[in-house]
């Protein structure tokens, strides 16, 4: 039983803080923006991962937008509140071996039946992928969104 206690009060200290100032490990990246507005059911189920040297979790996206088309990549850029690099990707250079193609119906279901991929780059390796399609009746973007680790 001691063992246990020991070993419990191990664990326990490894996982306080240092009393260090919390220092980010991603470097130079900046938070964007990914939901400001009601996020659609069928966004919400899906488990899907993102692979790459992080292998993070798709996250739902939904962002109110009054424009009747998808946002430029500097609308976009601003929409997130982000002021680097972005870019488009088309589903089959985004998803080249359809991994993702649960990723993309789920989006398209969720908006007017299209997707458009936004590439937003957060410093020199990490990546923001925004997979998202317009939802015109209720006046939003909406999606999924992951974070990748590119070198």
């Amino acid at each position: 039983m001691s063992s246990d206690d020991s070993y419990s009060s191990f664990l326990d200290q490894a996982n306080q803080g240092t009393g260090a100032d919390n220092v980010s490990a991603k470097g130079d990246t900046a938070a964007t923006k990914a939901v400001n507005t009601d996020v659609p059911v069928g966004l919400q189920s899906v488990e899907q991962y993102y692979t790459s040297e992080a292998d993070e979790p798709f996250e739902p996206v939904s962002l109110k937008w009054d424009g009747k088309i998808m946002p430029s990549e500097s609308e976009f850029a601003e929409l997130i509140g982000h002021n680097s690099t972005v870019s488009t990707l088309d589903a089959a250079e985004f998803d080249p071996r359809s991994q993702y193609k649960d990723v993309l119906q789920a989006v398209e279901k969720a908006g007017d039946g299209k997707s458009k991929v936004y590439r937003v780059e957060q410093g020199k390796t990490r990546i923001e992928y925004y997979v998202v399609g317009l939802d015109k009746e209720n006046m939003r973007i909406v999606g999924l969104r992951a974070n990748a680790v590119e070198s």
